[in-house]
């Protein structure tokens, strides 16, 4: 978890943001129900009946996920990295209009450094899991957290908790992709086409580009994201005379809040509201989570080898694995 003076600004820098929402919410609180907290729980916590290595105890998802109080892992994105499109999947708009200040190589460009942040993390993820194991093949107690909990943010510590900052940020960038583009959702059929209102891709499911066990390919034709440089969102991402036009802004094509548990309720913002477009939003979010930790654990086994990942897994998803994972 973040220390509590970096916490502390952190929780600030929320605030601030808390009138827009960068992402889907990381806090309790000011419009936010920490969605991202609630995909990633939703898709690997642990639940009576579900077998060893496919979903994650009690402590360590709260630190993968975050709890009251804390943002974990995911949510760190929204902390330390709030201006960087890659980690959030911005900055890939466009629209067909004359004068649009920004090309469709360009945007496509954003959303395939998007692709590929996620891409890099998971390789990053691999490399510092090696520190779990050690020579002999029994797990080293060194590299996992004991009584202190993992602090994010901080550079590299415990294997442990380096695995899971690398994962929660790939995660973060992944759901979010499900909020800020135009894949899942559908525009306002009341409302003409336009930078207020983009067409939207209508798919059903987690996206087959961001399988990342395939090597990268084209960006799938028609998928946009928002335009966000800071806020307040009104200041930026304007263009023409006097500013008077905008580009597709995050403002407008995200779909961040809302209602998820214990059932779900209203959406948060207008993206959202059009039909069930936040609903379908974090459902794909949920089991493109879920398929991510079986693309990382499946990556485990085939660069250590199967005894050798399966530790590593164990030891990633059990709260006390030199028990558990012996």
């Amino acid at each position: 978890m973040l220390p509590v003076k970096v916490f502390v600004v952190a929780i600030a820098l929320l605030v601030t943001a808390a009138a827009t929402g960068f992402a889907f919410g990381t806090i309790h609180g000011l419009g936010q129900d920490a969605e991202h907290e609630r995909i990633t729980r939703h898709a690997l916590a642990c639940t009576p009946g579900m077998p060893s290595g496919s979903c994650f105890e009690a402590r360590t998802i709260d630190m993968l996920a975050g709890k009251t109080g804390t943002v974990g892992a995911v949510g760190l994105p929204d902390v330390t990295m709030v201006t960087s499109p890659e980690a959030h999947c911005d900055m890939g708009d466009y629209l067909d209009v004359p004068g649009y200040p920004q090309t469709l190589a360009e945007a496509n460009a954003h959303l395939s450094q998007c692709r590929a942040w996620m891409a890099a993390k998971l390789e990053e993820a691999v490399r510092d899991a090696a520190a779990l194991v050690d020579g002999k093949g029994n797990i080293d107690d060194s590299q996992i957290p004991t009584m202190v909990e993992c602090s994010f943010g901080m550079g590299k510590g415990r294997a442990k908790c380096n695995v899971l900052e690398d994962f929660g940020v790939l995660l973060h960038a992944s759901q979010d992709f499900y909020s800020h583009t135009n894949w899942i959702d559908r525009s306002d059929p009341k409302q003409a086409a336009g930078a207020e209102n983009p067409a939207g891709l209508g798919n059903t499911g987690s996206a087959p580009w961001l399988d990342l066990r395939r090597p990268a390919a084209p960006v799938p034709a028609g998928l946009i994201s928002g335009c966000f440089k800071f806020l307040p969102e009104s200041k930026f991402c304007n263009y023409g005379p006097s500013d008077s036009l905008h580009r597709v802004k995050h403002a407008v094509l995200n779909k961040d809040k809302g209602k998820i548990d214990p059932k779900f309720g209203a959406a948060g913002t207008t993206r959202g509201s059009i039909g069930d477009n936040f609903r379908r939003a974090v459902a794909a979010a949920v089991l493109d989570t879920d398929d991510k930790w079986a693309t990382l654990s499946g990556k485990l086994v085939a660069t250590y080898g199967e005894a050798r990942g399966a530790k590593m897994i164990c030891a990633l998803t059990r709260d006390k694995p030199s028990k558990a994972c012996s």
